[in-house]
């Protein structure tokens, strides 16, 4: 969690600097959920689609700071040469794209090729509140309940949508969407990280065991705003729910010797991994022309 908040902080702060082109969205506050989900896959086999605020969940997959870092500054040596950016992460069964709604599809056929192929493998997709509007979320859920597919849903539920409240966008309860569909949901908060973990363990073993699909909804708060500074929440909000920031909690847990240590080592390896990715060459585009 440490190592993907520091990460995000630094990307915030080299686009600040001018380093950094396009935009970038954090899931600051967030990190609990990438790491208590993806923990509780198995990274060796299973598959993930995740979304526009990808950086968590990429991290707690592979852990590649340095592939991350270079990607997102548009350097060759990033995972995907410096062309793919935060939306576009490519590493072996992670996939990453910000078509709200739109990984949902592509994950109910990862789940069928799984099953097909007898793997035993899952998929899981990542979804935000606000996707929860897309028709695609429910047309995906219907086809993997009704073709008994591996595939795990987890909404990401921050309550705001870019910065639309979802008192104003959705009507009714987001939890109850899947039940529809005979789709089981399990519930979580990320400010527990470990009962977390536990809750999304048992919704893993569910999908692997049984081969159906099942939701899993996560309450958590985004405490940094939707790209850089487009926030409309009040500073006095954010600070409240800043005092029950998960990871400052989770630190509060650990010796004064042992959170220094662990503080000096990420931040060491992340500034290491910035200053890499900067000597790194600008990624290059190759662009084939008939005829030459």
């Amino acid at each position: 969690m440490l190592l993907i908040r520091q990460t995000e902080q630094r990307f915030l702060d080299l686009f600040a600097q001018g380093k950094l082109s396009g935009t970038v969205h954090t899931c600051i506050g967030q990190e609990a959920s990438a790491v208590a989900v993806v923990n509780a896959l198995d990274r060796q086999r299973d598959v993930i689609f995740s979304n526009h605020r990808a950086h968590g969940h990429f991290l707690a997959y592979c852990g590649d700071v340095e592939g991350l870092l270079a990607e997102v500054l548009g350097r060759e040596g990033g995972v995907c040469g410096g062309i793919g950016g935060t939306q576009h992460l490519h590493t072996r069964n992670l996939y990453t794209n910000g078509i709200q709604g739109g990984i949902a599809p592509c994950a109910v056929g990862a789940a069928l090729a799984e099953k097909m192929n007898g793997t035993g493998a899952i998929a899981t997709v990542f979804l935000g509140d606000g996707t929860m509007g897309q028709g695609a979320v429910y047309e995906s859920m219907n086809i993997a309940a009704l073709w008994g597919l591996p595939l795990l849903f987890v909404l990401e539920d921050n309550g705001i949508a870019q910065s639309t409240p979802a008192s104003q966008e959705h009507a009714g309860d987001l939890a109850t969407r899947a039940t529809t569909f005979g789709i089981q949901t399990f519930t979580a908060d990320s400010f527990d990280p470990l009962s977390l973990h536990a809750t999304a363990t048992a919704a893993v073993a569910l999908v692997r065991q049984q081969q159906c699909p099942a939701f899993l909804v996560v309450k958590c708060y985004r405490l940094g705003p939707h790209s850089k500074g487009d926030d409309t929440r009040s500073s006095e909000e954010i600070a409240a729910i800043g005092q029950r920031d998960p990871l400052r909690q989770l630190e509060l847990q650990l010796g004064p010797e042992q959170r220094q240590d662990i503080q000096q080592s990420v931040q060491g390896r992340v500034q290491a991994a910035v200053e890499w990715a900067l000597q790194s060459p600008l990624a290059t585009v190759a662009i084939n022309k008939e005829g030459e």
